[in-house]
Formats: structure tokens, C-alpha cells, sequence
């Protein structure tokens, strides 16, 4: 992912993180605040580096998808 993504995810994750399940929660914060390798969080919560990617990809969408119908980032900071 490019670091502008990133930075976009972690802000959204920053307002919507609470809607997300304790596992994408968990997930998230060590891919985006921590910077652990998708393989490194694979092996620390004993699974594969492909369930792990998924769950990246699910929570991205989620959070995406939260932007799309609430709008908050797009109201407080002006952000597409």
C-alpha cells in the first residue's frame, strides 16, 4: 500500500476503529500505528499471512465505506 493510503486509513481508522470487530481492531492497529509486516502479525496471532491480508482488505473496505455513507473525515477536515 502507498503511504498516502495508509495515512488515509489510519485517519479513518481513528473515527470509525470502534465499528470495526476486536480482531480487525487488532489487525489494523499493529499494520498501520505499529508497522508489523503483514507475515509478522500472521505469525504473532497464528495464522496465515493471506488470512491476515484479507483482513486488511475487509477493514479497509469497511472503513471506506463508512467515509462514503457518514461523510465525517469530509466534514472535520475537508478530505475527499
Amino acid at each position: 500500500m502507498s503511504l498516502e493510503n495508509n495515512l488515509l486509513l489510519a485517519r479513518l481508522y481513528d473515527l470509525y476503529g470502534p465499528l470495526l470487530s476486536k480482531t480487525q481492531q487488532k489487525v489494523m492497529e499493529d499494520y498501520l500505528f505499529k508497522d508489523i509486516t503483514l507475515s509478522e502479525i500472521a505469525e504473532n496471532q497464528n495464522v496465515s499471512r493471506q488470512a491476515v491480508k484479507d483482513a486488511v482488505s475487509k477493514a479497509e473496505q469497511k472503513l471506506k465505506g463508512y467515509e462514503q455513507k457518514l461523510g465525517l473525515l469530509k466534514r472535520f477536515y475537508g478530505e475527499k
